[in-house]
């Protein structure tokens, strides 16, 4: 049985180490395994176990690649857990998502804010 964690509850399980590399994985928007135990200053060893932690807890993703030469894996943020009722009126999504010019004078928006002031 597959147990579905929030970001926050698997966060709040973190050793000070496991938080340090997830906190330089998001600074950096992505590092490789070889520099990710390096800039901790920990053992490539240790570095490959946060990074194995990190995985299993879903709180990154690693891919194989070469880099510099080399084989090693390339450790990238995942998705945190998004709020996305602000952008709701009770099933209808903002007509603003994806819009590069936004007319407040559509009925989209006016619908979407009717919705809005119902729901409250």
């Amino acid at each position: 049985m597959v147990v579905a964690v929030s970001v926050a509850e698997a966060e709040a399980g973190l050793s000070d180490d496991e938080y340090a590399g997830l906190e330089l994985v998001r600074e950096t928007g992505g590092i490789h395994q070889s520099d990710f135990w390096k800039e901790l200053d920990v053992s490539s060893r240790k570095g490959s176990r946060i990074v194995e932690s990190l995985v299993e807890k879903n709180l990154v993703e690693r891919e194989e690649t070469v880099y510099d030469g080399h084989n090693t894996y390339h450790i990238t943020p995942t998705a945190r857990d998004l709020d996305f009722t602000l952008l709701m009126a009770g099933d209808m999504l903002s007509p603003f998502i994806g819009e590069e010019e936004v007319d407040p004078n559509s009925d989209a928006f006016s619908q979407w804010i009717m919705n809005l002031a119902y729901q409250e």
